[in-house]
C-alpha cells in the first residue's frame, strides 16, 4: 500500500507538543470543577487545535474509503462499551437526559480538532522524522494524557489503546479524516452506551 507523501510544516514535534501541553492546560483552566463536560473550554481547546492544523497546512483528505476505514475503526472502539453494556447485570442504560443534540456538536467539533492535530500535524511532523510507526505511538501517548486530568491516570491504558487504534486507522486510510470519523462514531455512540 503506497501512503501519500506527508506534507512538511514549519512546527516540529516539540513545538506541537507545546502547543497542545497549552492548549490542554488551558481547557481544563476553563471548564474548572464541570471538568470534561465544559462546552466553553472544549470549544476553546478545540479552536487552538484547529488554529494550529491549519498553520500546519495539514492536509485534509474526506473521501469513501477514509469514511469507510473511519466507520469500521468506530465500530471497532464501540465493540467494548457494548459488550459491557450487554453483559452486566444492570441491562441496557436508559438514554441519558440533557441535550443530545447540543452534546453531540461540541463533541463532534472537538473530536475532529483533536484528529486533526494528533493524527494530522503532530502525526505528520513525527512520521517525517521517525517514521510512521513512531507517529502512531507519539500521538497515542499525547490522546492518553489528555484524558489524565478529566478522568484520572487509570485511564490512560485504555486511551493509549484507543490512540493506537486510531493511529492504525490514519496510517491505513493516509489521511486524519478517517480517525475523525472514528473517534466521533465512538463518542456518540458512548452517549448511550456509557
Amino acid at each position: 500500500m503506497t501512503q501519500p507523501a506527508i506534507r512538511r510544516s514549519a512546527l516540529t514535534p516539540t513545538t506541537l507538543a507545546i502547543v497542545f501541553a497549552a492548549a490542554v492546560t488551558i481547557r481544563v483552566a476553563l471548564a474548572g470543577t464541570q471538568g470534561a463536560a465544559s462546552r466553553g473550554a472544549g470549544l476553546v481547546f478545540a479552536l487552538v487545535l484547529a488554529a494550529t492544523v491549519v498553520a500546519c497546512q495539514t492536509a485534509t483528505r474526506v473521501d469513501l474509503r477514509s469514511v469507510v476505514i473511519g466507520a469500521i475503526a468506530g465500530a471497532v472502539l464501540v465493540v467494548p462499551a457494548l459488550l459491557h453494556v450487554v453483559t452486566s447485570n444492570d441491562g441496557w442504560r436508559p438514554t441519558p437526559t440533557g441535550s443530545f443534540a447540543g452534546w453531540a456538536v461540541v463533541t463532534a467539533v472537538v473530536a475532529t480538532a483533536e484528529e486533526g492535530f494528533l493524527r494530522g500535524a503532530l502525526y505528520d511532523a513525527v512520521a517525517r522524522r521517525r517514521g510512521p510507526d513512531v507517529a502512531i505511538a507519539v500521538a497515542a501517548v499525547a490522546f492518553g494524557l489528555l484524558h489524565v486530568p478529566f478522568y484520572g491516570w487509570h485511564v490512560l491504558p485504555l486511551d493509549v489503546a484507543v490512540g493506537v487504534c486510531l493511529g492504525v486507522t490514519r496510517w491505513l486510510a493516509g489521511t486524519w479524516t478517517a480517525p475523525a470519523v472514528a473517534h466521533v462514531a465512538a463518542d456518540l455512540a458512548g452517549w448511550w452506551l456509557l
